[in-house]
């Protein structure tokens, strides 16, 4: 035998007035959040946010030395630029770290205070890296002689920073910006060799 069930309704199979109440408010919450996404998109359009960054604006190699026993000493100077490219809205960048590395030895970690950057400008932080007595194996040793016949040496950097900023109506974004990528120098006078990976990546 089949059951046949049927929707429970007042008196004379009238809607009952408690559906009535949830159909409007089903109908209220699809209006705003169509309110709600054409804001957003309008925002965006108007607003047209711009993702700060963080990236190696200049650096230079004050000293790259090694002794014979394999012992490397080295100083290098970096120049980082976190920038907001927003025209309506001053970025807040925390949380920043990277660490700086040769041939996998880890040479320091540059961190700062929490700042905040203007809208269409820039700040600047400067950090001079040094190192005494970094042991080198056998082939970590050959790897800098080769660094001299071309030329070029390079050190391994990577991190992460958090940007923060509030567009108009649209709230606070918050992102974390990623820079990993590697510094290059030329060994006979100290000078960078700029890359465009030297760019944070949204992640």
């Amino acid at each position: 035998m089949l059951f046949k069930r049927r929707l429970v309704t007042g008196q004379n199979d009238n809607t009952h007035p408690l559906i009535w109440l949830l159909a409007f408010i089903c109908i209220i919450i699809a209006i705003a959040v169509i309110v709600a996404g054409i804001t957003v998109f309008v925002g965006f359009l108007i607003i047209h946010p711009r993702v700060p960054t963080i990236s190696i604006a200049n650096a230079h190699l004050n000293l790259f030395r090694n002794d014979y026993v394999g012992l490397l000493q080295t100083q290098v100077t970096i120049l980082v630029v976190a920038e907001n490219g927003n025209a309506m809205a001053n970025a807040t960048f925390s949380n920043i770290s990277f660490n700086i590395s040769y041939q996998s030895h880890d040479i320091a970690i540059l961190v700062a205070d929490p700042f905040e950057v203007p809208k269409n400008s820039s700040k600047y932080l400067n950090y001079v890296v040094q190192a005494s007595s970094i042991p080198l194996n056998p082939d970590q040793m050959g790897n800098v002689d080769y660094s001299w016949k071309r030329n070029i040496v390079g050190f391994d950097l990577h991190g992460n920073a958090r940007a923060q900023w509030r567009v108009g109506p649209l709230g606070s974004l918050k992102f974390r910006c990623h820079l990993e990528c590697t510094l290059k120098f030329h060994l006979l006078n100290g000078s960078y060799i700029p890359s465009k990976s030297c760019t944070s990546k949204l992640k």
